[in-house]
């Protein structure tokens, strides 16, 4: 199919496709997926090979977040029954750290609830990527704390953060149906906030909260403008006790088209699938590695993953091999950047974590899912971190 064949050739020059490009790879029928698939995979192989990066969570403080993202779990007013616990120590955080990385993990990403940390947060937060650093030998860690005060950013780089993750979410003109506590605009500074300061941008999306194709689109070409390193892409899980538990619009043959799109306007930027894979993509998740080259090993922040002994075995049936320590994750170009910038705008990827995102109000109403792409809700496939950090229980890694 020409479009197919013009993203591809786009893909491999680093050329920006047209947003009537990347509207019409949301559009292709199922009967043409597989097509869809193997032309991003194209993409994916000639910046990425086969190799996939593996990232691992570690929630430094859970819940009792005074922002109100719909899609949250740990937000105000949230009744879902997630863990609840204040910071974690150095030691414990470089504990559930090591499980990751023992499993082989390659990046630790340290996450925690709340509209930003606290100067004495960020000391706390430094403590620990000092405690982590020192007994795991190579390891990348990403910080996660929300939005940044002048100076936060610097801290977190001497004390040796090699990256920061904030999402934008969703498109700057339906911000303001997801979040009102704080604004799109912040985000964006918080981000370039974390570039000025020679840290690596880590920067995505969560898909199924509602909204259009546009509104997809219009998110991915705002992150594409802002150049983050690492792009997560979730997918909603819907909590009960949320504002967006009803909000089941996804199929896996959706999310293909959403990460494939992502590939083809970001070509050479780690992909990574983030929240909500085992949910929304279920059997189908060994096909979407063909288009992200990163996935989280194990459970998330307040929601349990699949095994991260399966997860490995899926990343070696499908023909895939786990990036180890000493590999460069990004393509030479981009790491070449890196040393001519002396900065972390082009560095290495990021961790798919993090608080929430909002932006000015919109009268937009969130689309109704269509026939075709609505999904039975699969309440049974949400399941509650009891385990890992928080816990005395074992860590899923």
């Amino acid at each position: 199919m020409d479009l197919l064949n013009t993203l591809v050739d786009k893909g491999l020059r680093r050329e920006l496709p047209t947003r009537e490009e990347a509207l019409a790879v949301l559009a292709t029928s199922d009967d043409e997926l597989l097509d869809v698939v193997a032309a991003a995979g194209k993409v994916r192989r000639q910046w990425f090979g086969r190799r996939v990066k593996l990232n691992y969570l570690v929630n430094l403080k859970s819940g009792l977040c005074p922002e109100d993202c719909s899609y949250c779990s740990q937000r105000l007013g949230s009744t879902a029954g997630i863990l609840k616990y204040t910071w974690l120590k150095p030691d414990e955080a470089s504990q559930s750290a090591a499980a990751g990385v023992a499993g082989g993990a390659k990046r630790v990403c340290l996450v925690a609830s709340g509209r930003g940390p606290t100067d004495r947060d960020v000391d706390r937060v430094s403590q620990t990527i000092e405690a982590i650093k020192e007994q795991n030998e190579g390891v990348e860690v990403c910080a996660c704390l929300g939005l940044l005060s002048a100076g936060q950013a610097d801290k977190l780089r001497t004390a040796g953060a090699d990256a920061y993750n904030h999402n934008l979410n969703t498109s700057e003109g339906t911000y303001g149906q997801i979040t009102t506590t704080h604004t799109y605009a912040d985000r964006v500074d918080t981000v370039q906030q974390a570039q000025a300061a020679g840290l690596s941008a880590c920067s995505g999306l969560i898909a199924g909260m509602g909204e259009t194709d546009e509104d997809l689109v219009d998110v991915v070409y705002a992150l594409r403008d802002l150049d983050p390193d690492s792009v997560p892409v979730n997918f909603l899980i819907p909590f009960e006790g949320t504002p967006l538990a009803k909000e089941w619009n996804l199929t896996p043959q959706r999310c293909l088209r959403i990460l494939a799109m992502v590939r083809f306007v970001c070509p050479d930027v780690e992909v990574r699938i983030a929240g909500g894979r085992e949910v929304h993509l279920r059997t189908m998740q060994p096909l979407a590695l063909h288009l992200a080259n990163s996935i989280f090993l194990g459970d998330y922040l307040t929601s349990e993953g699949q095994a991260g002994k399966t997860d490995l075995e899926m990343i070696a049936d499908a023909g895939f091999e786990v990036e180890g320590a000493g590999t460069v994750t990004l393509p030479e170009h981009r790491a070449d950047a890196i040393a001519a910038a002396g900065c972390g705008s082009h560095g290495d990827g990021g961790g798919g974590c993090g608080p929430c995102g909002s932006s000015s109000s919109s009268e937009t109403a969130p689309a109704e899912a269509t026939e075709t792409e609505a999904s039975e809700a699969r309440t049974d496939l949400v399941a509650v971190r009891r385990r890992g950090a928080g816990t005395d229980l074992a860590p899923n890694a």
